[in-house]
Protein backbone atom coordinates (compact mmCIF):
# COMPACT_ATOMS: atom_id res chain seq x y z
CA UNK A 1 0.00 0.00 0.00
CA UNK A 2 1.92 2.96 -1.35
CA UNK A 3 1.23 6.67 0.45
CA UNK A 4 -1.68 5.58 2.50
CA UNK A 5 -3.94 4.93 -0.79
CA UNK A 6 -4.74 1.25 -0.26
CA UNK A 7 -4.94 -1.30 -2.83
CA UNK A 8 -6.41 0.02 -6.37
CA UNK A 9 -7.83 -3.80 -6.26
CA UNK A 10 -10.25 -3.70 -3.15
CA UNK A 11 -11.25 0.27 -4.48
CA UNK A 12 -11.75 -1.64 -7.73
CA UNK A 13 -14.17 -4.27 -6.71
CA UNK A 14 -15.99 -2.48 -3.76
CA UNK A 15 -16.95 -0.03 -6.89
CA UNK A 16 -17.75 -2.54 -9.48
CA UNK A 17 -19.88 -4.35 -6.66
CA UNK A 18 -21.33 -1.46 -5.80
CA UNK A 19 -22.35 -0.27 -9.09
CA UNK A 20 -23.79 -3.66 -10.01
CA UNK A 21 -25.74 -3.22 -6.93
CA UNK A 22 -27.41 0.26 -7.88
CA UNK A 23 -28.23 -1.35 -11.33
CA UNK A 24 -30.06 -4.32 -10.06
CA UNK A 25 -31.86 -1.82 -7.59
CA UNK A 26 -32.85 0.24 -10.63
CA UNK A 27 -34.02 -2.52 -12.83
CA UNK A 28 -35.97 -3.80 -9.61
CA UNK A 29 -37.66 -0.39 -9.81
CA UNK A 30 -38.27 -0.26 -13.70
CA UNK A 31 -39.78 -3.61 -13.33
CA UNK A 32 -42.31 -4.03 -10.17
CA UNK A 33 -45.23 -6.29 -9.95
CA UNK A 34 -48.09 -4.35 -11.21
CA UNK A 35 -51.50 -6.22 -10.57
CA UNK A 36 -54.90 -6.08 -12.80
CA UNK A 37 -58.25 -6.88 -11.17
CA UNK A 38 -60.18 -10.26 -13.39
CA UNK A 39 -63.12 -11.47 -12.86
CA UNK A 40 -64.05 -14.97 -13.09
CA UNK A 41 -66.72 -17.16 -14.20
CA UNK A 42 -68.36 -17.45 -10.84
CA UNK A 43 -68.31 -13.46 -10.26
CA UNK A 44 -65.04 -13.79 -7.87
CA UNK A 45 -62.85 -10.70 -8.51
CA UNK A 46 -58.90 -11.62 -8.61
CA UNK A 47 -55.42 -10.06 -9.13
CA UNK A 48 -53.25 -11.36 -11.80
CA UNK A 49 -49.99 -10.12 -11.83
CA UNK A 50 -47.28 -9.38 -14.46
CA UNK A 51 -43.78 -10.93 -14.06
CA UNK A 52 -42.44 -11.26 -10.66
CA UNK A 53 -38.66 -10.60 -11.86
CA UNK A 54 -38.26 -7.91 -9.66
CA UNK A 55 -37.81 -10.26 -6.24
CA UNK A 56 -34.91 -11.26 -8.11
CA UNK A 57 -33.48 -7.95 -9.21
CA UNK A 58 -33.76 -6.62 -5.64
CA UNK A 59 -32.52 -10.06 -4.03
CA UNK A 60 -29.64 -9.90 -6.52
CA UNK A 61 -28.35 -6.23 -5.21
CA UNK A 62 -28.98 -6.80 -1.74
CA UNK A 63 -26.81 -10.17 -2.39
CA UNK A 64 -24.02 -7.37 -4.16
CA UNK A 65 -24.07 -4.65 -1.69
CA UNK A 66 -23.56 -6.99 1.14
CA UNK A 67 -20.72 -9.02 -1.30
CA UNK A 68 -19.05 -5.40 -1.56
CA UNK A 69 -19.63 -4.88 2.85
CA UNK A 70 -18.25 -8.15 3.42
CA UNK A 71 -14.72 -7.66 1.50
CA UNK A 72 -14.25 -4.43 2.23
CA UNK A 73 -14.72 -5.36 5.99
CA UNK A 74 -12.51 -8.55 5.78
CA UNK A 75 -9.97 -6.52 4.15
CA UNK A 76 -9.76 -3.91 6.88
CA UNK A 77 -10.81 -6.45 9.40
CA UNK A 78 -13.77 -4.26 10.90
CA UNK A 79 -11.62 -1.77 11.90
CA UNK A 80 -11.33 -3.46 14.87
CA UNK A 81 -9.46 -6.36 15.19
CA UNK A 82 -6.19 -5.87 12.90
CA UNK A 83 -3.55 -3.23 13.65
CA UNK A 84 -4.38 0.05 15.67
CA UNK A 85 -5.02 3.33 13.96
CA UNK A 86 -2.71 6.21 14.01
CA UNK A 87 -4.01 9.19 16.22
CA UNK A 88 -5.22 12.11 14.67
CA UNK A 89 -7.23 12.99 11.52
CA UNK A 90 -6.68 10.27 9.22
CA UNK A 91 -8.37 7.93 12.24
CA UNK A 92 -11.25 10.17 13.15
CA UNK A 93 -12.29 10.40 9.45
CA UNK A 94 -12.04 6.99 9.07
CA UNK A 95 -14.23 6.44 11.98
CA UNK A 96 -16.92 8.30 11.04
CA UNK A 97 -16.70 7.17 7.63
CA UNK A 98 -17.27 3.46 8.91
CA UNK A 99 -19.97 4.22 11.05
CA UNK A 100 -21.63 6.72 8.04
CA UNK A 101 -21.28 4.05 6.00
CA UNK A 102 -22.45 0.96 7.98
CA UNK A 103 -25.87 3.56 8.89
CA UNK A 104 -26.53 3.70 4.69
CA UNK A 105 -25.26 0.07 4.18
CA UNK A 106 -27.95 -0.92 6.81
CA UNK A 107 -30.60 0.99 5.15
CA UNK A 108 -29.95 0.39 1.24
CA UNK A 109 -29.93 -3.32 2.39
CA UNK A 110 -33.18 -2.76 4.19
CA UNK A 111 -35.11 -1.12 1.16
CA UNK A 112 -33.42 -3.75 -1.58
CA UNK A 113 -34.96 -6.37 0.64
CA UNK A 114 -37.98 -4.92 1.86
CA UNK A 115 -39.24 -4.04 -1.55
CA UNK A 116 -37.98 -7.33 -2.62
CA UNK A 117 -40.03 -9.12 -0.41
CA UNK A 118 -43.16 -6.72 -0.60
CA UNK A 119 -42.67 -7.20 -4.52
CA UNK A 120 -43.45 -10.93 -4.18
CA UNK A 121 -46.73 -10.89 -1.86
CA UNK A 122 -49.63 -10.78 -4.09
CA UNK A 123 -53.21 -10.90 -3.22
CA UNK A 124 -55.39 -13.50 -4.23
CA UNK A 125 -59.13 -14.15 -4.24
CA UNK A 126 -61.08 -11.44 -2.36
CA UNK A 127 -64.75 -12.50 -3.10
CA UNK A 128 -67.74 -11.02 -5.10
CA UNK A 129 -68.63 -8.55 -2.00
CA UNK A 130 -67.02 -5.28 -2.25
CA UNK A 131 -65.71 -5.49 -5.39
CA UNK A 132 -65.58 -1.90 -6.03
CA UNK A 133 -63.61 -1.62 -3.43
CA UNK A 134 -61.27 -3.78 -4.02
CA UNK A 135 -57.49 -3.49 -5.15
CA UNK A 136 -54.41 -5.26 -6.08
CA UNK A 137 -51.49 -4.75 -3.76
CA UNK A 138 -48.38 -3.85 -5.23
CA UNK A 139 -44.78 -2.48 -4.35
CA UNK A 140 -44.86 1.69 -3.79
CA UNK A 141 -43.06 3.44 -5.73
CA UNK A 142 -39.58 4.54 -4.82
CA UNK A 143 -38.68 1.52 -2.89
CA UNK A 144 -36.24 0.39 -4.44
CA UNK A 145 -35.13 3.77 -5.93
CA UNK A 146 -34.22 4.98 -2.25
CA UNK A 147 -32.57 1.22 -1.76
CA UNK A 148 -30.21 2.39 -5.14
CA UNK A 149 -29.78 6.03 -3.44
CA UNK A 150 -28.52 4.26 -0.13
CA UNK A 151 -26.32 2.07 -2.50
CA UNK A 152 -24.50 4.73 -4.34
CA UNK A 153 -24.06 6.82 -0.96
CA UNK A 154 -22.97 3.72 0.86
CA UNK A 155 -19.93 2.63 -2.11
CA UNK A 156 -18.80 6.41 -1.67
CA UNK A 157 -18.67 6.33 2.03
CA UNK A 158 -16.66 3.20 1.47
CA UNK A 159 -14.35 4.22 -0.82
CA UNK A 160 -13.49 7.37 2.08
CA UNK A 161 -13.25 5.02 4.69
CA UNK A 162 -10.84 2.65 3.02
CA UNK A 163 -8.76 5.63 2.14
CA UNK A 164 -8.63 7.30 5.47
CA UNK A 165 -7.97 3.69 6.85
CA UNK A 166 -5.03 3.01 4.82
CA UNK A 167 -3.66 6.22 5.45
CA UNK A 168 -3.94 5.96 9.02
CA UNK A 169 -2.81 2.26 9.39
CA UNK A 170 0.04 3.21 7.00
CA UNK A 171 1.05 6.58 9.12
CA UNK A 172 1.74 4.06 11.97
CA UNK A 173 4.10 1.66 9.77
CA UNK A 174 6.14 5.00 9.26
CA UNK A 175 5.69 5.88 13.04
CA UNK A 176 7.47 3.24 14.31
CA UNK A 177 9.99 2.41 11.84
CA UNK A 178 10.95 5.90 12.78
CA UNK A 179 11.01 4.54 16.48
CA UNK A 180 13.24 1.20 15.82
CA UNK A 181 16.11 3.61 13.80
CA UNK A 182 16.76 5.84 16.80
CA UNK A 183 20.25 7.58 16.75
CA UNK A 184 20.73 8.36 20.54
CA UNK A 185 23.46 5.65 22.03
CA UNK A 186 22.12 4.05 24.89
CA UNK A 187 25.87 2.75 26.47
CA UNK A 188 26.57 3.77 29.71
CA UNK A 189 29.82 5.92 30.66
CA UNK A 190 32.83 4.03 31.73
Amino acid sequence: MGEGKGSTLVHLLVVVLSLVAFGFAVAAERRRSVGTIVTDDRNATYCVYNSDVATGYGVGGFLFLLTSESLLMGVTKCMCFGRPLAPGGNRAWSIIYFVSSWMTFLVAEACLIAGATKNAYHTKYRGMIYAQNFSCETLRKGVFIAGAVFVVATMILNVYYYMYFSKATDTQAVRKANRASSTVGMAGYA
